[in-house]
């Protein structure tokens, strides 16, 4: 008893007379109301107040801040005392700006014991006679991250209060005459070599010149003059406060080593590793990259004021901050920042640029589960990521890519000179240093993949904003993109791209990436050596459960099939864009597989399926882009391709059927297939009496949707013909397994598969082989079934045919089925199916190897329609497009700045809806939010952007 009384004598609080734990002021700062709260209950607080040396002296971390000041503080305070919030920010600006300038600034790396003893000493006095420069600055830049974005959220175009406290512009008076700005040492023009102009492109050169932007500095221009007679002014605040942080980013001792710094000039504008631009490499620092990372993520912060703007007011709305940053700074600024920037993402697995845990953690496996907290290396190196893909993806306002005439152009230095000096790069050495960089983040990710160890290395956390960044260097740089085809890694990108789509397509929060990814492949597609390369095999590493026997075309198609119809119609927006690239790429086709070739037949028999093509609008044109595809290979490489012209020689009947398609004719086929299944549910309902029938090939074909997804997979590696008897390299005989073919003729995708689960089977009897003659009447006996429809089928099209209430007619029917390109497949299966049957009776035991010595010496150009020049369809940006990329790149990194920081949580978002889930023990990236994309998202779940679950 005595020693419980002496326990319960304890004071509840442990006296700390020296804050040896350093938490008492914070904690006061946060319950006491000379802190936080003062900023909203005491009005017109003066700036001269040592009540605003706190915000600068108190916190040790980014962590700090962001938790004793919340978004709510902040928007109390602009409710109950707006002006003690502009005070905050002109008190914290301005300390930032002297602290800069000032010759303290930055402090010199201390011992770890005297700079604990000397953090101690001033956290528990307020001040101290050591004063940490550098922390102030760094303190500087956390408050206005936190305090910017609650700023940001009051609804307006630009809020007159925001106008008023960073962009307004003082008239200068002569008594201040030379007080535009900080008063920042620099060193002399000693650079390194940056970006420079092609000599061909001269006219690109005279234009670069001519920018008045390029040869002013920012506190020499503002946004707009107004109109009128100009005025000297001072620079804004937030003018001021860029050019404050590009210093940082170039300052040494604080983002640079004091090792490269010229006499007394502590800023030098160096690039910050070696790659593009820079031969040198200052050397790497863990310090250094964490202050490089707060800088960057003030400015990423100043960018966000973007995602505060609608969807619909992306173009007419742009964010004030972005054009400034994209528009006006000097040359040397802009190239200095780019190459940095893209060099530190490029060196992503530097080997010396980890501390020794994390590249401990990188090397063994499971080690990112014992090891906790994000290694500085790679959160530099994502934030780095996050700020290129902000800026090369910005076309707000008058920063669009448009010509005098409206039409689309490249970007130039007056609308987005960041744009515009990463198309102009041209070296060699810089292209190869891009495409390995690139491609060390692909092959960790795929390593990632490895199902000996499931999950043991983490997947790249940077993986999303890296195949952005390809996009865009790959969109706006034609040489880069000439480059990396022509090169031998070329094909390389295609499977790393392909395997990343086939790891994610299941994930619903992925699917926005996935549409990247398809779009992305399909502009690969279009070019010319693409296609020249995918006769040859993929030399790169992939992941063992995604490999296929074969060249790099096989692995395409296989891929794009696996996407297709293993997805359950959950990626149906991206169709369109990956048959599309299977259409570019078909001209260029050589010895496909067996396999392959079954796979693009089941896609054309899918799409074919009249419950498919009468469901939605947008289907046929997939149908379309698959007559295409058989047609480029019938015309450029047919005798390449024996097994792709059997396949369409064994599926004649499809496309005879095809050519005569009406919408009575389908709909009779939908209501039939729903009346086998009725028959089918009596049967199990009256006790299952004929089972053996059930499993006949008609009924098989009617089977449930998992059962036929499983028979689509099962055929990996075979045409999965019961009856063949030779070898699966061998094609069995065209009229032998006809019934057998039927399974994989069932649609990939229908909206309508719980009521319609069967497939079109060619009615028999009422098509005959088709003849020349025969060929030319096709469409127009199609057309006289058109007055064939039943009540019962007029009430089927209205009622349960379409979705989201779109009813088929006949005259939208003949509108696309008019322009089918059939007419070349129709020419070579007339032409060649009789000599196949004629080979398949003569010789029956050596069919398969005969008719495959026919088909590679067939020579079809006298028949066949001649050749035109490819036309291959990029994909081309509209502002829908320019919208949802937008949204997906704020959404990706709203998400991954919501931990550990939290820096836009809870702010009222409006470029995109962010929809918060239960919490749950999994990680971030499946669980935390839900974040569709502008007018795309809104309209669309299928258009969800970022993260969505």
């Amino acid at each position: 008893m005595d020693g419980l009384k002496m326990f319960t004598k304890l004071p509840q609080k442990i006296p700390d007379p020296f804050n040896l734990l350093g938490d008492q002021p914070k904690l006061a700062f946060r319950s006491q109301p000379g802190g936080i709260a003062k900023l909203a209950t005491t009005r017109n607080i003066p700036e001269k107040d040592l009540y605003w040396d706190q915000y600068v002296v108190l916190f040790d971390s980014a962590s700090d801040v962001f938790t004793l000041i919340t978004h709510n503080d902040v928007r109390r305070a602009l409710k109950e005392a707006p002006e003690n919030v502009a005070t905050l920010i002109r008190v914290i600006t301005a300390r930032l700006f002297n602290l800069v300038s000032d010759h303290t600034f930055p402090a010199p790396h201390a011992s770890s014991v005297t700079s604990i003893a000397s953090s101690i000493y001033r956290t528990g006095t307020g001040a101290g006679a050591e004063r940490n420069a550098t922390k102030e600055v760094l303190n500087c830049i956390r408050v206005l991250q936190r305090v910017l974005p609650a700023l940001f959220e009051i609804e307006s175009e630009l809020s007159r209060f925001e106008q008023e406290v960073l962009w307004k512009r003082v008239e200068l008076d002569q008594s201040t005459s030379g007080a535009g700005g900080p008063v920042v040492e620099e060193a002399s023009s000693q650079t390194q070599f940056v970006i420079e102009d092609e000599d061909e492109d001269d006219e690109e050169g005279e234009e670069e010149d001519d920018n008045p932007r390029a040869s002013k500095t920012p506190q020499q221009t503002g946004l707009q003059q107004a109109q009128g007679k100009p005025r000297e002014t001072l620079p804004s605040v937030a003018e001021r406060l860029f050019s404050c942080l590009i210093d940082l980013m170039f300052c040494c001792g604080f983002t640079l080593p004091t090792k490269i710094q010229v006499d007394h000039y502590k800023i030098n504008y160096v690039i910050w590793e070696k790659g593009v631009g820079s031969t040198a490499d200052p050397g790497p620092s863990q310090q250094y990259d964490q202050n490089k990372t707060e800088v960057l993520r003030l400015l990423l912060v100043l960018l966000s004021r973007q995602i505060y703007v609608p969807a619909s007011g992306l173009f007419t709305s742009p964010s004030t901050y972005t054009l400034h940053f994209v528009q006006t700074l000097p040359r040397r600024d802009v190239l200095t920042v780019l190459c940095s920037l893209m060099n530190t993402a490029m060196n992503a697995t530097h080997p010396g640029s980890a501390n020794v845990m994390g590249t401990v953690a990188g090397r063994l496996p499971y080690n990112h589960l014992l090891l906790k907290g994000e290694d500085p290396r790679t959160t530099l190196v994502s934030t780095c990521f996050q700020m290129l893909c902000v800026l090369l993806d910005f076309q707000g306002g008058c920063a669009r890519d448009v010509g005098a005439e409206g039409q689309t152009s490249g970007p130039t230095a007056k609308t987005n000179a960041f744009r515009y000096f990463v198309a102009k790069l041209h070296r060699p050495n810089d292209f190869a240093f891009v495409l390995q960089g690139t491609l060390q983040i692909f092959e960790d990710q795929m390593s990632s993949y490895n199902n000996l160890l499931p999950g043991s290395k983490k997947a790249v956390p940077y993986m999303v904003e890296a195949v952005v960044f390809l996009w865009k260097m790959v969109e706006l740089n034609k040489k880069f993109r000439a480059y990396v085809l022509e090169s031998e890694r070329g094909m390389d990108i295609l499977a790393y791209l392909l395997c990343y789509g086939l790891e994610i397509k299941d994930k619903p929060e992925q699917h926005g990436m996935c549409r990247v990814l398809s779009y992305l492949i399909q502009s690969l597609s279009a070019e010319r050596a693409f296609g020249l390369k995918l006769s040859s095999p993929i030399r790169a590493q992939i992941p063992p459960k995604f490999s296929t026997m074969g060249t790099a075309g096989d692995f395409m198609i296989h891929s794009i099939y696996s996407m297709v119809a293993t997805t359950s119609g959950s990626l149906t927006p991206l169709y369109p864009a990956l048959i599309i690239a299977l259409s570019n790429s078909a001209p260029y086709f050589k010895n496909l597989s067996v396999t392959s070739s079954a796979r693009l037949l089941q896609l054309f028999t899918a799409f074919s399926n009249p419950s498919f093509l009468l469901s939605d609008e947008g289907h046929p044109r997939l149908l379309f882009f698959m007559l295409e595809a058989f047609n480029g290979v019938l015309l450029h490489n047919l005798a390449e391709n024996p097994n792709l012209v059997y396949g369409i020689l064994r599926a004649h009947k499809q496309f005879e059927d095809l050519g005569t398609f009406t919408l009575g004719r389908g709909l009779r086929e939908i209501r039939r297939v729903q009346q086998a299944k009725e028959e089918r549910a009596r049967q199990q309902a009256s006790g299952g009496a004929d089972k053996g029938k059930s499993r006949a090939p008609r009924d098989e074909e009617e089977g449930d949707p998992a059962a036929e997804k499983a028979r689509l997979l099962s055929r990996e590696m075979s045409l999965d013909l019961p009856q063949e008897t030779e070898s699966t390299e061998r094609l069995p005989d065209a009229t032998a397994v006809r019934d057998e073919e039927q399974p994989s003729t069932r649609p990939l995708m229908s909206p309508t598969a719980a009521e319609t689960p069967g497939i079109s089977t060619p009615p028999s009897g009422q098509d005959a082989a088709m003849s020349e003659k025969a060929r030319g009447k096709m469409r127009a006996a199609g057309r006289s079934l058109s007055g064939d429809m039943t009540g019962s089928l007029e009430r089927l099209a209205s009622a349960g045919v379409g979705r989201n209430g779109f009813v088929p007619t006949q005259e939208w029917v003949t509108s696309w089925h008019q322009g089918l390109p059939l007419d070349t497949a129709m020419l070579a299966i007339t032409e060649l199916l009789p000599k196949v049957q004629k080979q398949q009776a003569a010789s029956a035991s050596s069919a398969n190897s005969a008719i495959m010595d026919l088909l590679r010496s067939t020579n079809l150009d006298d028949i066949l329609p001649k050749n035109t020049p490819l036309s291959p369809r990029k994909f081309m940006w509209s502002d829908a497009s320019i919208v949802w990329l937008t949204s997906l790149i704020w959404g990706e990194i709203y998400v991954r700045g919501m931990t550990p920081l939290g820096i836009w949580n809870s702010t009222a978002v409006r470029l995109f809806y962010v929809k918060h889930a239960q919490s749950q023990p999994r990680q971030l990236t499946d669980t935390v939010t839900n974040v569709m994309g502008g007018l795309l998202g809104r309209t669309d779940s299928s258009q969800s952007l970022g993260r969505r679950q």
